[in-house]
């Protein structure tokens, strides 16, 4: 059972995390773009503003499982080497399943109610000239965060049981 949290959970955060390489092309062909038509037509977008805070928040937020399944996050090794690994592998599980899932679970159920409310009342970005649609980025945030949450649950399973914390290859 637990072998496919873990094989659901990490494919779940591959997949996220492809979904963020992607955007970083997005970004990369938006801005390009943009410099294009500003200083080589003199005709910036008014889209262009939108897409770079919208594609970087994809990439944060799809990203974020597929890098805490590889423990690529940042901590305290100083500390952390000076402590004995079975009370490092305690505090992680009871972080990862007490504290942290939790508490992003919460944060998941949150966005998805704020997309399901932007979807229903075809939320706009009132400041932005483009008025892009908001649902569709509440979407990625709600994917994302739900994506984290597992992913805590796998790796704080794997610390509680001794499972090998080892990312497979990127």
């Amino acid at each position: 059972m637990l072998k496919l949290i873990y094989a659901i959970t990490d494919g779940l955060s591959r997949a996220a995390s492809r979904l963020a390489d992607l955007s970083v092309a997005v970004l990369v062909c938006a801005m390009v773009y943009e410099v294009a038509a500003r200083y080589l037509f003199g005709a910036p977008t008014e889209w262009a503003f939108d897409i770079a805070y919208m594609s970087n928040g994809t990439i944060f937020l799809l990203g974020l499982g597929w890098v805490l399944r590889q423990d690529g996050h940042i901590r305290i090794d100083v500390l952390r080497k000076k402590i004995p690994s079975s009370i490092t592998r305690v505090s992680d599980c009871l972080i990862y399943l007490v504290i942290l899932m939790p508490l992003f679970g919460l944060l998941s159920r949150i966005a998805i109610n704020k997309t399901i409310h932007a979807w229903q009342i075809n939320e706009v970005e009132t400041v932005s000239p483009w008025a892009p649609l908001m649902w569709p980025f509440y979407l990625i945030i709600s994917v994302g965060l739900v994506v984290l949450t597992l992913q805590f649950l796998a790796q704080g399973l794997r610390s509680a049981f001794g499972d090998s914390k080892s990312g497979e290859a990127a």
